[in-house]
């Protein structure tokens, strides 16, 4: 469905309007072939009081107006751009989307450096184009000095890792919730200003970057901020990690957030493991170390989940992870990403990662994390060679391969055959002792024992009912809880024993 004009153009305004945008397309500007016919629509949309005049009216062509459906055709340009930007990457964030807009010639500049001066409650921010100044607050509990005030794009940059820093900025952008909020500001106020901090004479922003990218789309150059002075860092880093996970409306765990906690503590696990005293050095004394840190306002539970999102991110950023590139960003999977992190936690590292501090001295042989995360990495690379290096994001939905993968892959059947080539792999490895099958990977792996690990995975792809025809009763039975799933696997085949061997 497309929106119509209110009423039809005569061919005189036809022309006219020819005339001004030339026979180019409007949602991106490619020009429209002669023989195609021309049509026209409202670049806002009449119920948005966008007059039927000639001067709200541009061309487009048939492919495009048909896409659009009920949008008008301001808003799927935008959606079109949009489109555009995030294909440049994977973790697109308000540092990409100005580079951008600034490559595109929406804005001159951005993130330029300034010059902060205190001076009797107030502070003066002075750039090359302007100098204002704004009432100085202090938080009371924390005794940090911030403002507010209404701050031009030129002076804005996003608070993301470089060279020189990590970034505070927990949250890549996600396409659909920019381009709604560019469409709700379109008629809505903004009810919280994003905030920041100052950083080396520069403004960096670490909260609202969706709301900044919604507005920047609908023309807005300048924003309302709330910009600290001189926080404490890692206290600052704690409290907007809390505020984008577990006091968020929508828990956030994705490999950002990840990654977020795991480079933390890496550094600080460096940090200790290089403290010049005479104590064994344990990742469960490191656990013990932070407790008795000062400055430490995280309870156990949560230090636990940050060591465990630190041997996550071990295993991602292995260099030689094939699967990686298959993880996405988000909590969700999509068509070029059909892992998540929290699908990987739930399978994979349920069964191969011992997720709790060890009290091995970390100087002695008996240390094996490194050992589990190779192998784990392993183990990945052994699922993606067999069969996710021919995943196909641009496959026709009634392509074998991928239908194929995508029920080997979705998060319920990964959750549910993973505890299969567990227990088939600590009966190849000969682990008996609970204790050991808790933490399978955690030891030396050798040529012979890969082998047969693969062989295991071999079985497992080439199960027969993966090559089920469409809509068969695998597809229901996947849709389902993951006792069901199991229960069924069990009632045709796919057992430990089969993995194993049994029935060759």
């Amino acid at each position: 469905m497309t929106i119509t004009l209110k009423r039809q153009l005569t061919d005189d305004e036809k022309k006219h309007i020819l005339q001004t945008h030339g026979r180019i397309c409007f949602a991106n500007g490619h020009t429209i072939p002669e023989n195609e016919m021309v049509q026209f629509d409202h670049i806002q949309a009449f119920v948005k009081h966008g007059e039927s005049e000639i001067n709200n009216i541009a061309p487009m062509c048939e492919v495009h107006n048909k896409e659009k459906g009920i949008l008008p055709l301001g808003d799927f340009r935008v959606k079109l751009r949009l489109k555009k930007f995030f294909a440049m990457g994977d973790a697109q964030t308000l540092k990409h989307l100005l580079e951008y807009l600034k490559y595109m010639g929406d804005i001159q500049r951005y993130g330029q450096s300034v010059v902060v001066q205190k001076l009797d409650g107030h502070v003066s921010i002075e750039s090359p184009w302007n100098t204002t100044t704004h009432d100085l607050y202090q938080c009371p509990t924390t005794g940090w000095e911030y403002f507010y005030a209404t701050l031009p794009i030129d002076i804005l940059d996003s608070d993301d890792n470089d060279e020189l820093k990590i970034g505070l900025q927990p949250r890549s952008l996600i396409d659909e919730k920019v381009f709604n909020l560019y469409r709700h500001f379109q008629q809505h106020p903004v009810l919280q200003p994003s905030i920041g901090r100052i950083y080396n004479n520069h403004i960096v922003l670490f909260d609202g970057q969706h709301k900044i990218a919604g507005l920047l789309l609908t023309g807005r150059k300048h924003f309302e901020c709330k910009i600290y002075l001189s926080p404490e860092l890692r206290l600052l880093n704690e409290t907007n990690i809390s505020a984008h996970d577990m006091f968020s409306q929508v828990r956030f765990y994705s490999s950002k957030m990840i990654e977020i906690y795991g480079k933390e503590f890496g550094t600080d696990f460096e940090n200790y493991k290089n403290l010049d005293d005479s104590s064994i050095k344990s990742e469960a004394g490191f656990i013990r170390y932070l407790e008795k840190a000062s400055k430490q306002t995280i309870t156990m539970a949560e230090r636990n989940k940050r060591f465990k999102s630190f041997l996550y991110q071990s295993i991602k950023d292995d260099p030689n992870n094939r699967i990686a590139s298959l993880v996405s960003i988000g909590n969700k999977s999509t068509d070029k990403c059909p892992l998540t992190v929290d699908m990987l936690s739930k399978s994979i590292f349920t069964h191969f990662l011992y997720k709790w501090p060890t009290e091995d001295n970390i100087a002695t042989d008996a240390y094996k994390r490194e050992k589990e995360i190779a192998n784990n990495v392993t183990l990945m690379n052994l699922l993606y060679d067999l069969a996710l290096k021919e995943w196909n994001p641009e496959a026709s939905p009634n392509d074998e391969t991928q239908i194929r993968l995508k029920r080997i892959f979705r998060s319920k059947s990964i959750i549910a055959w993973s505890g299969l080539i567990h227990s088939a792999i600590c009966g190849i490895l000969n682990l008996d002792d609970e204790e050991e099958r808790m933490c399978p990977f955690y030891r030396d792996l050798s040529l012979q024992d890969i082998e047969r690990m693969k062989r295991i995975i071999e079985r497992l792809i080439d199960w027969k009912f993966w090559d089920s025809p469409s809509n068969s009763e695998i597809d229901h039975v996947l849709a389902d809880n993951k006792s069901a799933i199991m229960h069924w696997f069990k009632s045709n085949d796919l057992t430990t024993g089969y993995l194993m061997g049994a029935h060759e």
